[in-house]
């Protein structure tokens, strides 16, 4: 059980600070699409891929005090911050998790916006789709959000690019 708490704490060890929740859940959802072993099951919600079970097992690690969650005010709603403590450090110590270039594409994933990854991952969610269909997918399921084309050509590109990256962690 603690084993898939631990991906999680390196995962956000591996991004230094995540801020927002749902970009958390979205970093963590297109590192499962990588390959990368996370546990969770995501289902489609209004922001895309969305997990109970991750938001449950932050909330644990939080409680536990391994990771700290700070809460700010942002315009109109609240903007949430995770980081790891010191003792998550020694829990990630003692408990080390084997995930090879992770904090590459983390990294990576952390200098997107939540926007962004939320496109991304939407694109994720459909991959059994052909792409004319996940592009339709994505201006019927997401037209709130009013994504290009040229935004969707991105991230298709990133998509590529991180699939790049996350085979150069199976050698």
């Amino acid at each position: 059980m603690l084993k898939d708490h631990a991906k999680i704490i390196h995962a956000i060890a591996a991004s230094e600070e995540i801020i927002g929740r749902k970009k958390l859940q979205k970093m963590v959802y297109i590192a499962k699409k990588m390959t990368f072993p996370f546990q969770e099951r995501f289902q489609f919600h209004f922001y895309g891929p969305y997990s109970e079970e991750l938001t449950l097992r932050v909330e644990e690690l939080c409680n536990m005090g391994f990771l700290d969650e700070w809460k700010e005010k942002k315009g109109g709603y609240y903007q949430y911050r995770y980081t790891l403590t010191d003792n998550g450090k020694e829990f990630l110590s003692l408990n080390p998790v084997s995930m090879p270039n992770i904090q590459e594409i983390m990294s990576d994933m952390n200098n997107q916006n939540a926007r962004f990854l939320e496109l991304v991952s939407t694109i994720l969610y459909f991959d059994n789709l052909p792409k004319e269909e996940v592009i339709e997918k994505v201006f019927t399921l997401k037209s709130k959000q009013r994504y290009t084309e040229e935004e969707i050509d991105q991230a298709y590109q990133y998509i590529a690019n991180l699939k790049e990256k996350a085979v150069k962690t199976d050698c």
